[in-house]
């Protein structure tokens, strides 16, 4: 069995595939031990968690996204029933197929991730799913919303524990009081709650990035939208309809954060019917869309749309 996170091994592993990290992929492979299996921990458990805290997840199946050399794919291997990792670099499945041979719960699926059909890949998956991934920078945020926007019916997928980009968490798991809060906040807020677990410094990576990382939990409402904002309707079409106009109305709010919220969606709704929303909300006619809560970008979008 290798050390995965040995950085002798991995360059010895990369050198025998004739491999290099890739920039153009956000590789940057996990060379302390003790994060993969944090992250692993964490997701198996529901909270930020050590891995001697962490009882198998029977009946789960892990979803990992971009293994890369398949550090934190052997900590999901043994805490999950099953793990399913989908890796884009064609480069490393060979290197892959080496390191996992003889864990029988994985299976690696060679595709990029933002084009493939989530409810296919999870077909023949019985039972929940958790994602985990130490995600690519450039990639963050298609990511997420993919995910968040196209997980099965019937709550398969239950969180998303994820490394990314320090700023990106803090945007992720701010709220209308904070400076951070933006529109990705609020979008992601219609689907779950996250959560920023803990740090990761670059000197934790190989080759080293040049930012600091974070763990970030998003946990899925187990009602959709309707644990955000119980009016929305029951009709699943409906709902989905009105979850697509609620982030059209939090994209226009942030486009130009300087603006009121009245003067940002001026070119999409009267201003005295915005004005009127306002008011039977409870807010300021000069309130900015960062001051704005999930739920009350809901309650606009019903009173606008109506």
């Amino acid at each position: 069995m290798y050390d995965l996170t040995n950085p002798r091994v991995v360059r010895e592993l990369l050198e025998k595939y004739s491999l290099a990290p890739k920039k153009g992929y956000g590789q940057n492979f996990l060379i302390n031990r003790d994060v993969p299996y944090r992250i692993a921990a964490s997701a198996a458990i529901g909270s930020d968690a050590e891995y001697s805290e962490a009882p198998r997840a029977d009946g789960v199946t892990a979803l990992e996204i971009g293994p890369g050399v398949g550090s934190m794919t052997v900590c999901l291997s043994e805490l999950f029933e099953r793990v399913v990792a989908v890796e884009i670099d064609r480069g490393l499945i060979p290197l892959l197929e080496d390191v996992l041979a003889g864990f029988e719960n994985v299976s690696v699926v060679n595709a990029d991730f933002l084009k493939i059909d989530l409810s296919e890949l999870l077909k023949d998956t019985e039972g929940p799913v958790r994602v985990c991934a130490n995600l690519p920078y450039y990639v963050t945020t298609p990511v997420i919303m993919k995910i968040l926007e196209e997980a099965p019916e019937g709550r398969k997928i239950e969180s998303l524990t994820v490394m990314i980009q320090r700023e990106v968490a803090d945007r992720l798991c701010a709220t209308e009081s904070d400076s951070e809060y933006g529109a990705v906040t609020a979008s992601v807020a219609l689907h779950g709650k996250a959560e920023r677990l803990f740090t990761v410094a670059p000197g934790n990576f190989y080759p080293a990035p040049k930012v600091t990382s974070a763990v970030v939990q998003i946990k899925l409402h187990e009602n959709g939208v309707l644990d955000v904002y119980p009016d929305a309707s029951k009709d699943k079409a409906e709902r989905e309809e009105f979850v697509a106009r609620v982030k059209r109305v939090i994209e226009l709010a942030f486009l130009q954060r300087r603006k009121t919220l009245v003067n940002a969606l001026s070119g999409a709704f009267a201003k005295e019917k915005v004005l009127s929303a306002l008011d039977d909300v409870g807010l300021r006619p000069d309130v900015r869309g960062e001051k704005i809560s999930p739920y009350n970008f809901c309650r606009l979008t019903d009173i606008l749309y109506k």
